[in-house]
């Protein structure tokens, strides 16, 4: 699973469908998005735009009359990847359309496929919808061009991303992406709870909270006072986290940089409002690393904090990713990395092998760790985490835990728990034998499970009398 072992960068690639239309056919459009989750809402946005103009979304690149991708562009691995995309879909279908991260360095897209009908950088929407138009105008039909009001999305029925801020200021040595996505900028408080009270109406169970840098989200509005709910909120990340505690679903926080000020949602993870869990890219263990790195609050002492807050709330689960050989990268670094990781104790952990990455200032620095040194450090890294996730997973057998489930087959099904997100964690496996048992079993519900066993990543459990139907609880 992506995010457990492999260094190769997260991939989502999505080739959305639609029922067919009328005789009269409407343009069809081909979309494949690939990248993080917030690659995946401005995909989801560009869709609700055209569905909502009267496209199709065609399942194949044959059945399209214009495809586009969405790119990523974060390290070589993802560049590589949205170029051979690129050039599937021109081989297939000949008519395509670029946007996304890539898209901020056209000359690389280019170079390599000088056929593409356009060329368009992240967060592009106007951009992406006018190049739809100038080469596949609309068809309207009042009838039929509707669309639902949380529009299109790309993800199952009971979980969305919630995209709540763009671009970063942060200036990481190893990272492109203010270059490409900008500085930051934060969508104000109301406009994000009304989208989550819409997604919510929607069936949506399962709220992902995502950004660039999701604990400095309202700095750049100067944390603007708006009106929701009948109350005055800040534009800040302790008021979101709040007003979405509100909705009765579970609520999962991602990007979130060990600042001071994230302390105050702790509590809430512990009252039940919140889920308690924290995607927090640490990156490195070693201070002289972070400092190379030029990571924020690298000088905070984040072992100390992760203490309070597991003392406020022992449920939580952390889960982060790591660079290991970064350029300068010592062995004694690289056992401090070791040895903080043994202290934190992280229950989700990915990894990476640092690679260049064009216009990245790491690229200039010293001492750059030959790849067998990479690979050699990368599997004690993963094979230390293993081993602290098999041990704490293991802690978990015999309780009764509650589950989102995700996907039902004959002899049961995959779910998720309060500590795994969707795509990037571990799973809890759920194994019904019976009729009545399997009936219990539907994508999208809750179901309440007694943890029966534990691998290093996976948990199973076993239905227990509960439907599992109330309010969410964790």
């Amino acid at each position: 699973m992506a995010g457990r072992s492999s260094a190769s960068p997260r991939k989502r690639a999505t080739r959305a469908a639609s029922g067919e239309r009328s005789a009269a056919r409407a343009p069809r459009v081909g979309f494949v998005s690939l990248g993080c989750p917030k690659a995946l809402v401005d995909s989801e946005r560009i869709l609700t735009q055209l569905r909502s103009e009267g496209y199709e979304v065609a399942p194949t690149y044959e059945a399209a009359d214009v495809v586009v991708v969405n790119t990523c562009g974060f390290i070589d691995a993802a560049v590589d990847e949205s170029l051979e995309t690129i050039g599937e879909a021109l081989e297939h279908n000949g008519r395509v359309i670029v946007t996304g991260c890539l898209g901020a360095r056209p000359a690389r897209i280019l170079e390599r496929h000088p056929r593409v009908l356009k060329v368009t950088g992240p967060h592009a929407y106007e951009e992406v919808v006018g190049a739809v138009h100038e080469h596949l105008p609309p068809r309207h039909d009042p009838f039929l061009d509707l669309v639902p009001p949380q529009g299109v999305r790309l993800t199952p029925r009971h979980y969305a991303y919630l995209k709540i801020a763009e671009g970063c200021n942060n200036r990481c040595s190893f990272c492109i992406i203010p270059s490409m996505r900008g500085r930051l900028v934060s969508r104000p408080i109301d406009e994000v709870l009304r989208e989550a009270e819409r997604l919510t109406a929607a069936g949506v169970k399962e709220l992902l909270v995502i950004s660039q840098d999701t604990s400095a989200y309202g700095a750049d509005l100067r944390y603007a006072r708006r009106r929701w709910r009948d109350t005055e909120r800040e534009t800040r990340f302790i008021d979101l986290a709040r007003g979405l505690g509100e909705l009765g679903v579970w609520v999962r926080l991602h990007y979130v940089y060990p600042y001071p000020h994230v302390d105050a949602v702790i509590p809430l993870m512990a009252e039940g409002r919140v889920l308690p869990y924290l995607d927090v890219p640490f990156q490195h263990g070693s201070p002289t690393v972070l400092k190379r790195m030029r990571r924020p609050a690298h000088a905070e002492d984040t072992l100390a904090r992760i203490c309070a807050w597991r003392r406020t709330c022992p449920e939580l689960t952390l889960r982060s990713t790591f660079i290991v050989g970064f350029p300068g990268e010592t062995e004694a670094e690289f056992a401090e990395l070791l040895a903080w990781l043994d202290e934190a104790q992280l229950e989700r952990v990915g990894c990476f092998k640092y690679s260049a990455v064009e216009g990245a200032a790491a690229n200039a620095l010293p001492g750059h760790v030959p790849p067998p040194v990479q690979e050699e450090r990368y599997a004690r890294f993963m094979e230390r985490a293993a081993l602290i996730s098999a041990r704490r997973l293991a802690a978990r057998v015999g309780r009764v835990t509650r589950v989102l489930i995700d996907e039902v087959s004959g002899d049961g099904a995959i779910a998720r728990s309060a500590g795994d997100a969707p795509q990037i964690d571990g799973v809890v496996r759920i194994a019904a034998t019976g009729a009545a048992a399997r009936a219990r079993l539907r994508a999208g519900e809750w179901a309440d499970v007694e943890i029966v066993s534990a691998d290093a990543y996976d948990l199973t459990g076993r239905l227990t009398a509960s439907r599992g139907e109330a309010a969410p609880r964790h």
